[in-house]
């Protein structure tokens, strides 16, 4: 809650500020410096769309924020003057054009910014807008926004971490854009090395990635854009703001997108329809509720990931390994779809008690429904068949209650309860192809015959306990908790069903201490791990075989500086991972969860970033990674030891680099990226490795003055893989080996046969151009 002294402070500096632009003759260049860029479709015109960073920090952040932090501005009259200065108190964090932001949490965070999204295309997910973190090495199949993507992080993977909107755990990093529109978010971070205490998540040895949403405004408005691009993109979004209800402290929004376009490589249609609704309430004393509802539908092409014989074949002499449109195909693209239907719903609630005593409750929940169809050969009549892997339910439900007790002016305690129940529910018809070589419905086959099918899931329960400690005038920060998780995991079938019992214990222990406002080290330790999903003991045959839960141990060691020219973050990393989890890729987006033993991490992150000088802001980052595999692995296939022990550890390169400049001047922005990525091995044995690649993206942009009902009319470009590029940016999984004769499925004539060839593989989609047309209103 902002109260009647900090609004009449803050007043009293505008005015200061006022005065001395008039004096001093220098109005205009405060205007462009605090808001050329601010001065975006979704921040232009109100206050309500800047927020201070501990408004949007996840417990995990919030659990450092300092007293300096900066204040709310929620309750603050948005007239003109007042918007512009909290956009610089805002943008005052911001170095890069929005691609860092000062931090002060005592471990490592690497945030963008809504100063960075608002120049990106608004097909872009979380994981593009996140490629140039330096802990990071993303791949997406797509550049419309259509798919998700997989990440590598510090030698784990995105399986390893927790994905969050707004606190609550999210879809897998391959389903990711079904979350939420990048117009509805504000900011994403990600804390490669650590994850709160009270967050509800059961993988997150890689680190946690937060998604914040856009706040619903104060004011009635809204905003919409209109997008067209290359591979016959058409998106169109529309955001409405009821503003504050009548008195009542009540706002909301909702927002719906369309989009359309062509696989880019080989044939295929992919639409997605996307609906976001948000509403919050503020109360006097400081409390608040606010409610995230996504739901999405999407309908895509399943791309045909290369083995690494298929992506040469493609780079040297242009055969393309993708579907085709030949209806009598068994590799035609009707009859390789996924449709899918995914709601998501949070709704976090903040409650101040007297006694300096607090509530928080973040109640949240997910459904998902849909199927997968592949080519299933012949019937006995020689009339095709498509094999479908139907998923009739797949739910995630829980909450987190945790009571916050303001013990004195140094500790704030907490204590707290997280419960959390998952399902899936997955079977595998199979029926006669339509004439038209598209699939039929496979809720009919699924009705009308015998199929086989798999239940799995989980529940869980856990309590936990933590408190941070401020001392020498909040220089000092000392965050202890810990987390003991208990659960209980299933699978069956329609003959037997198996359950086991785990628990694990979670410390942590972080420490942050500023010598000034420009020097900064912290320390952070803590445990870990990895529980299989109910997706994952699907795939699994069903038995008394559950795999181990992976746990890790992990230490980071940090050094951050800033002044009004810099800002610069460098942080040591230890893991020590037991029972590694990693997926098999085994064709038609589908994974083989397996466990290879034990593994070490080292290594370092740098981060430096400028703020605008001239107009130009620039951004640098760099990771070495030293990562081994600590154990030999039994390969089934050949029933004899791989001798992995002190390999280089898979999907793991030893170095990523990324530079960023933005530039603004008036009206005008721009901003492009690079990326690096070093080799990484992508088998066990070691005998099979995916070289360095780069890959670049630019935007260009203008932000045109108000024009009637068109507060913030701007039209920008944006361009991805300028150069061209054919290269490979990740594998799909993990292979034991080169010769893997589980590896991949490819169409041979008309059936599926393993290759044997290894490894398949994400390829970076080539250039594309798109142009957005948008306006706040």
């Amino acid at each position: 809650m902002v109260h009647l002294k900090s609004v009449f402070d803050r007043r009293i500096r505008v005015r200061s500020l006022l005065a001395c632009t008039t004096v001093l003759g220098c109005a205009a260049s405060v205007v462009w410096a605090t808001s050329a860029v601010a001065a975006t479709p979704e921040t232009s015109g109100t206050v309500h769309h800047v927020r201070s960073a501990a408004r949007h920090q996840t417990p995990a952040s919030a659990r450092t924020a300092p007293a300096v932090a900066p204040k709310r501005a929620d309750h603050v009259d948005s007239n003109d003057m007042e918007s512009v200065t909290v956009r610089a108190a805002r943008n005052a964090r911001n170095g890069g054009g929005g691609m860092m932001r000062i931090e002060t949490a005592p471990h490592t965070v690497q945030t963008v910014t809504k100063e960075f999204i608002n120049m990106r295309a608004p097909t872009s997910t979380a994981l593009d807008l996140i490629k140039n973190l330096p802990s990071l090495n993303v791949s997406t199949p797509d550049s419309a926004g259509m798919q998700g993507g997989m990440i590598e992080v510090r030698g784990l993977t995105d399986l390893d971490m927790g994905l969050m909107v707004d606190g609550a755990p999210a879809a897998a990093a391959k389903y990711l854009a079904e979350d939420i529109d990048s117009e509805n978010l504000e900011e994403v971070n990600v804390t490669p090395g650590s994850s709160g205490t009270d967050l509800p998540v059961m993988s997150a040895a890689g680190g946690v990635m937060s998604e914040h949403s856009h706040t619903a405004a104060q004011k009635f408005g809204g905003m919409m854009d209109f997008s067209y691009g290359t591979n016959n993109l058409s998106r169109e979004f529309l955001r409405l703001e009821t503003g504050e209800i009548g008195n009542s402290g009540v706002r909301s929004y909702l927002s719906f997108s369309n989009a359309h376009n062509r696989s880019w490589m080989g044939a295929g249609i992919n639409e997605r329809r996307h609906l976001d609704f948000g509403v919050q309430k503020d109360w006097d004393n400081g409390s608040t509720a606010k409610l995230f509802l996504s739901w999405n539908n999407e309908n895509f092409t399943i791309d045909n990931y290369p083995t690494a014989q298929e992506f040469y074949s493609y780079k040297h002499t242009g055969i393309g390994y993708g579907r085709n449109d030949d209806k009598t195909s068994a590799n035609y693209w009707k009859n390789s779809k996924d449709h899918w239907n995914q709601v998501f719903l949070t709704a976090p609630v903040h409650i101040v008690l007297p006694a300096r005593l607090s509530f928080d409750l973040q109640p949240y929940f997910s459904f998902g429904q849909g199927w997968d169809a592949a080519p299933g050969g012949y019937d006995d009549t020689g009339k095709s068949q498509t094999s479908f892997f139907l998923q009739n339910a797949t739910r995630q439900v829980g909450a987190v209650a945790k009571l916050n007790w303001e013990i004195d002016r140094h500790n704030t305690a907490s204590v707290g309860y997280w419960y959390e129940n998952n399902y899936t529910n997955q079977s595998y018809p199979s029926g006669s192809t339509q004439a038209d070589g598209s699939p039929s419905s496979p809720w009919y086959f699924y009705k009308t015959q015998t199929t086989y099918g798999q239940d799995a899931g989980y529940e869980l329960h856990s309590l936990f306990i933590q408190d941070t400690a401020k001392y020498l005038n909040d220089k000092l920060v000392i965050h202890a908790g810990f987390k003991f998780v208990m659960s209980n995991s299933w699978t069956s079938d329609p003959y037997s069903r198996y359950s086991k019992n785990t628990t694990e214990p979670l410390p942590q222990l972080s420490i942050g201490y500023n010598f000034n406002e420009h020097h900064q080290i912290y320390v952070n330790a803590e445990g870990d791990y990895r529980q299989p999903s109910g997706t994952d003991m699907g795939w699994l045959p069903t038995g008394p075989n559950f795999l181990k839960n992976q746990y890790s141990i992990k230490e980071e060691l940090g050094y951050r500086y800033h002044d009004k020219y810099i800002m610069a973050d460098v942080a040591l990393f230890n893991y020590n991972v037991t029972n590694r989890i990693v997926n098999q890729y085994i064709g038609m987006n589908s994974f083989l969860p397996i466990s290879i033993g034990n593994q070490t991490m080292r290594g370092v992150d740098v981060m430096v970033s400028g703020r605008p000088i001239y107009g130009f802001s620039p951004y640098a980052s760099v990771e070495y990674l030293h990562a081994t595999q600590d154990s030999n692995v039994l390969d089934p296939n050949t029933n004899m030891m791989i001798h992995s022990k002190g390999t280089q550890a898979v999907m793991a390169p030893r170095v990523m680099a990324n530079f960023g400049l933005t530039y603004v001047y008036k009206g005008f922005f721009a901003n492009g990226t690079v990326h690096y990525s070093g080799a990484q091995s992508v088998s066990l044995a070691g005998d099979q490795h995916m070289p360095g690649y780069v890959t670049d993206t630019l935007s260009l942009g203008y932000h045109f003055p108000a024009f009637l009902f068109a507060k913030s009319p701007t039209f920008r470009l944006n361009f991805t893989n300028l150069t061209g590029s054919i290269v490979r940016t990740g594998p799909m999984g993990v292979v034991y080996s080169r010769k893997d004769a589980n590896s991949m499925a490819v169409w041979s004539g008309s059936q599926a046969a393993y290759t044997g060839y290894g490894n398949s593989f994400m390829v970076e989609p080539r250039f594309t151009m798109t142009g957005t047309i948008s306006t706040s209103f």
